[in-house]
């Protein structure tokens, strides 16, 4: 049996008011269109924040590393200028200045290893300057060298 309703109640009524006792179904998709909405605006703030670090990692990893410590600056304090730095340094390329520096010094080392011995004070013939350390000095001509052509010329 139908409740009866009161003679003063509008007969037709939305779909989303309910009988007591029922499920309210307007409630039920409100809720979960407010849970769809909450998740989907937390995707897109982590996937907004982590924009910059995701865009330095073609760059090298000094770079990467700034650029990803200022991401998270800018999620954990809410400061907008972190954010901002680190957007601006993924699309700036730094140049890289560590490779040439150590091929360098690896060149550098190698020569040292390949160099002569340097004379000490006792085996140089001019007497030694304090403070100054003698360089050795190389021969005029390398052995089985000849002599320049107008070397000839001058003697003659």
């Amino acid at each position: 049996m139908e409740p009866a309703l009161h003679p003063l109640a509008s007969h037709d009524l939305p779909y989303f008011i309910t009988a007591p006792g029922e499920t309210d179904r307007m409630m039920v998709m409100t809720g979960i269109f407010l849970l769809l909405i909450i998740i989907s605006v937390g995707v897109l703030y982590f996937s907004l924040h982590s924009l910059p670090e995701r865009l330095s990692h073609r760059t090298n990893q000094v770079q990467a590393g700034i650029v990803a410590e200022r991401s998270l600056l800018a999620l954990f304090t809410h400061n907008h200028a972190f954010w901002i730095v680190a957007i601006l340094l993924a699309f700036i390329r730094i140049p890289d200045f560590e490779t040439p520096i150590y091929a360098i010094s690896d060149s550098l080392q190698r020569l040292a290893r390949n160099a002569p011995p340097i004379a000490t004070p006792e085996e140089s013939a001019a007497p030694a300057v304090e403070g100054i350390v003698p360089v050795p000095v190389a021969e005029a001509d390398p052995p089985g060298e000849t002599p320049a052509p107008d070397a000839e010329k001058r003697e003659g």
